[in-house]
């Protein structure tokens, strides 16, 4: 993470008048920031990474991709979105950076790339150094759980435009994969079967939706214990987002895979339509799974219509692979014998005249 800036020129000279310190935004507490997010950023460091926190840039020895026959990089970038709200309004700023990982770097291996490292960005009304080290802190967790380096960044502070609590978070990343091993739709056939992972919870979309029928609609208090979640509301809309990124690339390292889909803004089903090839379909069975009760209280207390929670929320599917229907054994006890909930959710057929990528049948499981 770098010095503190607003993007604004300093002023400069030797005037008694206005100051940088002075229109709001402290350096000091930008450098004090920079010295307690060190020993977290350590932690993600790869033998690929030279230099430390301080530079311009962040650098990475591209020599390593020499093992390669032909490297394709896959970056991608990502915020957490409204859910940030939710850190601020609780206090609690050490777990929203795993969203944020989670956000980039599983969009990264959904390609079969492999991650190599992240920046990010940290805007904040004004620099409290501990509560910026704290998001650094959970940006360099998510790291370390995605085999990521955290490579550098950016802490802005933007007074006159952000309240003082007020923040956001947003980064990007990079990975790479061999050309031959590149994952997609050209892979999918027919007969395929459809994975699914299961998701820590809400993740990080559709919470524009949740805080309005939850907060603002209902009335309920982030305080307030939710016997369906045997914990608080707000320790529920906290979960962080799961990370997949070591997940896939073991299953690909173990069994034959076609293609992943990161179920993210936009639902199930339009995520994983962006995967299918044309001419074929995907059918999801929704009887194979019941979604955490989060959902539920979503749905009903904002009496929201099912197929508007299934664009706009995850509906307890974090990610899914599509696998020859003889590896989905495999890939089911691989996932298993690393502690991921997965189970055969479906399957690929061939697209009729009225069908589209992909579609849920069924009801939910009970």
């Amino acid at each position: 993470m770098s010095a503190v800036s607003d993007h604004s020129p300093p002023v400069t000279g030797r005037s008694t008048g206005a100051s940088y310190a002075a229109a709001g935004v402290d350096i000091e507490a930008g450098d004090r920031a920079v010295e307690l997010m060190k020993e977290w950023v350590k932690k993600t460091q790869r033998p690929e990474v030279l230099g430390g926190l301080g530079g311009f840039a962040g650098l990475f020895d591209a020599s390593a991709l020499k093992r390669y026959e032909r490297p394709l990089l896959a970056s991608a970038t990502d915020g957490v979105g409204t859910k940030v709200d939710i850190a601020r309004q609780l206090g609690v700023y050490d777990t929203i950076g795993h969203d944020l990982v989670a956000m980039v770097m599983d969009d990264i291996v959904v390609c079969g790339a492999e991650p190599l490292f992240m920046t990010d960005y940290i805007c904040v009304g004004k620099v409290h150094p501990e509560r910026v080290a704290a998001l650094v802190k959970g940006i360099a967790e998510g790291c370390v759980l995605a085999g990521c380096a955290l490579v550098g960044g950016e802490t802005a502070e933007h007074p006159g435009l952000l309240g003082e609590d007020d923040f956001d978070v947003a980064g990007a990343g990079t990975g790479v994969v061999e050309a031959d091993r590149l994952l997609g739709p050209d892979r999918i056939r027919t007969g395929d079967a459809v994975i699914a992972m299961a998701a820590s919870g809400l993740h990080s979309n559709g919470y524009s939706l949740v805080r309005h029928v939850l907060l603002n609609q209902a009335g309920l208090s982030l305080d307030a214990r939710i016997e369906e979640f045997g914990r608080t509301l707000g320790e529920e809309l906290l979960e962080p987002t799961k990370i997949y990124s070591l997940d896939c690339l073991a299953l690909t390292s173990t069994t034959e895979v076609h293609a992943f889909s990161h179920i993210t803004g936009g639902g199930l089903a339009a995520n994983l339509a962006r995967v299918i090839p044309d001419g074929l379909h995907a059918i999801v069975d929704r009887s194979t799974w019941t979604p955490a009760p989060v959902f539920d209280l979503v749905g009903r207390t904002g009496r929201v219509e099912l197929l508007e929670l299934e664009k706009t929320l995850n509906m307890g599917v974090g990610m899914m692979a599509i696998v020859p229907q003889e590896s989905a054994d495999v890939a089911l006890a691989t996932l298993a014998d690393r502690g991921v909930e997965a189970w055969v959710a479906g399957e690929i057929t061939e697209r009729g005249e009225h069908t589209t990528g992909a579609a849920l049948t069924d009801s939910y499981a009970n």
